[in-house]
């Protein structure tokens, strides 16, 4: 099942994605000619229902699907973040190319700040440096801004502090079912489904701030910078996550490829790892990192003003956004 976040007439909605990714199916407004069901408000309220509100909704498909004045075309809809509010978001890093090759990217980068040309060149010519142990030996990731969430289609706004912004091509997951202390081997009790999140970047802030040794904020944390979507599909759908092709197209040109396998630790061992004596909520969000060569700057080619991002996961969609520079 395919679930989206919509706005129609001023009011957000909960719709069933379906006709292959073309309709909305307004399951609040199918459960109001059966009396109503709350958990259907909202996508928060449908996660905190459980599993008995996922099978409601397909039962409400089936019986009413068929009905056009209950669903909408995807095309002509404002969908926003499948989840606008989560109630935490954590970013993870666990794709081995990405985690070495980032770092020399962000040194060219500097380099390049300074117009250090020698500098530029020795980095190049160094070879790529070993994964760091820290990395097999737990999962790493960070918390970030939960209320700058947007959706597909929107307009990230270049925050004004930064001239170098950068895409990041990542999925991941929602969560449900409270839990602490939570086996890896129990984790998929608590994944609701996943999405696609592209984590927008501020690289020369983040450059800056990382010498400080205590994670990425202002290079990461603005206002629309955290995007997910375009909708969030249930696991039954995804089959194993761990074999999906990943694309990202900027201005229709193909900039970056790879897949969902690879990870150093999976999502039911991130679960497991973040709830050691601290509880999960239902819907979290938790993102994979940046696939390898999923990003600018691995690939030292950022983004400019009006450019158009897609990130495409296969089995849950295509993600786009343009990003427009703003008046200083």
């Amino acid at each position: 099942m395919k679930l989206a976040t919509y706005r129609t007439a001023g009011h957000d909605k909960v719709g069933l994605v379906h006709s292959h990714d073309s309709g909305l199916f307004d399951i609040a407004a199918a459960a109001a000619r059966e009396g109503g069901n709350p958990a259907f408000v909202s996508m928060l309220s449908l996660i905190d229902a459980g599993d008995a509100a996922l099978d409601a909704a397909r039962v409400l498909f089936e019986r009413h699907g068929s009905d056009s004045t209950l669903s909408v075309a995807v095309s002509g809809s404002d969908i926003l973040a499948p989840l606008p509010e989560p109630r935490q978001m954590r970013d993870g890093m666990s794709f081995p190319l990405h985690i070495r090759q980032a770092p020399r990217g962000q040194l060219k980068l500097a380099a390049r700040s300074r117009n250090d040309m020698a500098e530029l060149a020795r980095i190049e010519a160094e070879p790529l440096g070993e994964l760091p142990e820290v990395y097999r030996k737990q999962p790493i990731y960070y918390i970030t801004n939960r209320f700058s969430v947007r959706g597909t289609n929107t307009t990230v706004k270049w925050p004004r502090y930064s001239k170098v912004m950068d895409y990041e091509l990542e999925f991941g997951i929602v969560t449900k079912n409270k839990g602490a202390n939570i086996p890896a081997a129990r984790a998929k009790d608590h994944i609701f489904g996943y999405t696609i999140f592209n984590d927008f970047s501020a690289r020369d802030a983040q450059r800056v701030e990382m010498e400080g040794r205590l994670g990425p904020a202002k290079g990461k944390s603005f206002d629309g910078g955290n995007v997910l979507g375009p909708w969030i599909v249930t696991p039954d759908e995804i089959g194993d996550p761990y074999k999906l092709k990943m694309e990202c197209r900027v201005n229709g040109k193909l900039r970056s490829t790879g897949t969902t396998d690879g990870m150093l630790f999976s999502f039911e061992e991130i679960i497991a790892h973040v709830t050691q004596d601290e509880t999960l909520m239902p819907g979290e969000f938790i993102g994979s990192g940046t696939v390898g060569n999923g990003c600018g700057l691995e690939l030292g080619w950022y983004l400019e003003n009006n450019d158009e991002v897609e990130l495409e996961v296969e089995k849950i969609g295509i993600l786009k956004n343009k990003v427009v520079r703003q008046d200083q």
